[in-house]
């Protein structure tokens, strides 16, 4: 999940070298937070924050086929 993450936010920012993905466990699930550079927050959350949905989304997706709870945070 989280290179899936990483992937995904790389192909939206203009600074990809500052993309850093950290996974953690916790009792909820796997939570992964997303870290970019400042002026890329805005690509990664997107107007209404549209985008950030949709990540969590696709992560979400990806998560149900392997039964994991998965928690996308933009920091």
């Amino acid at each position: 999940m989280k290179e899936l993450v990483e992937v995904i936010a790389k192909s939206l920012v203009d600074h990809p070298e500052e993309v850093v993905v950290t996974e953690s466990e916790t009792e909820k699930g796997i939570v992964l937070e997303l870290k970019v550079a400042a002026d890329d927050m805005g690509k990664v959350i997107g107007k209404q924050g549209r985008v950030a949905k949709s990540i969590r989304t696709v992560v979400k997706a990806a998560a149900s086929r392997e039964d994991k709870k998965v928690i996308v945070e933009i920091a």
